[in-house]
């Protein structure tokens, strides 16, 4: 009798065990499959980050030229004002020159537009 016992008691036992390892067979490959889906999606994930990160490089690239070109041509602007300034005086002052000269005809005014074009050079 107690050999029956014995022999009924290793039949469960090794049912349990084929149970167990095949539960724990089938937890590790579920684990695996989960590993190798997570390092796909990481590699995706990185590619779709270093394209976005391409992008924003882009971005700043364009920006700082930008900005650089803005510099220049308010530097260009400052100098065209400094000039239209320049130009704006000389002109004044040859209009000053001329405030009292009074003509009556072409010829007489020559003399006063030839130094007047000199004077704005």
């Amino acid at each position: 009798m107690i050999a029956a016992w014995w022999r009924l008691l290793a039949i469960v036992l090794a049912v349990l065990l084929l149970t167990v390892g095949a539960i724990g067979g089938t937890g590790w490959w579920l684990a695996a499959a989960a590993r190798d889906k997570a390092q796909a999606d990481l590699t995706t994930e990185r590619s779709v980050s270093g394209q976005l990160r391409a992008g924003i490089d882009d971005q700043n690239r364009a920006i700082k030229q930008l900005g650089d070109a803005q510099l220049a041509a308010e530097a260009r602007g400052v100098a065209a004002m400094q000039q239209a300034a320049a130009a704006g005086k000389r002109f004044d002052d040859a209009l000053r020159r001329m405030d009292g000269a009074r003509v009556t005809t072409c010829a007489d005014a020559m003399p006063f537009v030839n130094q007047m074009l000199e004077d704005v050079r």
